[in-house]
């Protein structure tokens, strides 16, 4: 990957929906030639998949919680437990005093106790600590020059 992909992937990342003649004028290339790079980005597996950002509070999930989640087992194998509750947005293995961390979004903090009583039917689940979000400043793309 050179300066050029990481070029377009910002560019993408801002707005998915970009011709290519634009994102090959604004890298230099003609547009059959970042319509390529853009699919070798896609075949490579580097562009994973394409989505529109959705503004959560207009489609009822405007509560954000991220929820500590704690067991007396290794979580490891538990993705499609954790996946299986809609309401979870994202589920990360971690190290220190929790095992997992979610990402959920719910309409009402009631909904919310009822993700959280869903977590604890999974196999070695033992406790859940969850911090609700009052307000987001920002959420960033994945940066292309790390």
């Amino acid at each position: 990957m050179d300066d050029v992909d990481r070029q377009l992937l910002d560019l993408l990342q801002e707005d998915a929906t970009q011709a290519y003649a634009a994102l090959g004028r604004a890298v230099g290339l003609s547009a059959g030639a970042a319509h390529e790079r853009v699919r070798k980005l896609r075949e490579s597996g580097v562009i994973r998949r394409t989505t529109i950002d959705v503004d959560p509070a207009a489609v009822g999930a405007g509560v954000l919680a991220f929820v500590m989640v704690e067991s007396s087992a290794w979580m490891g194998d538990a993705a499609e437990d954790f996946a299986a509750i809609p309401e979870l947005q994202e589920a990360h293995i971690i190290a220190g005093s929790a095992s997992v961390l979610v990402k959920v979004r719910t309409a009402t903090t009631e909904q919310l106790q009822n993700v959280l009583r869903r977590l604890y039917e999974i196999e070695g689940v033992s406790g859940t600590q969850a911090t609700v979000a009052l307000e987001t400043f920002f959420e960033r793309p994945v940066p292309t020059d790390a």
